[in-house]
């Protein structure tokens, strides 16, 4: 991931609109994320937050992380959560929490975006 160097570590309010959408490796199809508290963004150091838009028939290929937990919030759409072998829809207001080493993915299978929230702690998977 090539992101500039954060900005010196401070309190800060931004708007949505002025963060690009970035195209992540392992991510198909349409599946972009917004960065929108990150190191690189704001310094923060305990906490990756991000919104993603996964165009119909995007998904993000199954994988797990060592140390990082995520929940992740459905805003909009309907999709596929892999969690292990397990698959189930989730929709707006969904909620799921991942544990570390559990591999998983989303797939959008509905007809709209989908639109989630995501967060990891701790930011960096190591």
């Amino acid at each position: 991931m090539a992101r500039k160097r954060a900005p010196k570590r401070a309190s800060s309010i931004r708007n949505i609109a002025e963060v690009d959408w970035e195209d992540l490796p392992g991510h198909f199809g349409g599946a972009y994320s917004k960065f929108l508290v990150h190191p690189e963004t704001t310094g923060a150091r305990h906490v990756d937050y991000r919104i993603s838009c996964y165009q119909p028939r995007a998904y993000v290929e199954p994988h797990a992380h060592k140390v990082q937990e995520q929940i992740y919030h459905v805003l909009e759409g309907e999709g596929l959560m892999q969690i292990g072998e397990e698959r189930r829809v989730v929709r707006r207001h969904d909620v799921i929490f991942i544990t570390p080493g559990v591999k998983h993915a989303i797939y959008n299978t509905g007809i709209t975006d989908l639109v989630f929230i995501v967060v990891t702690t701790p930011p960096r998977d190591e």
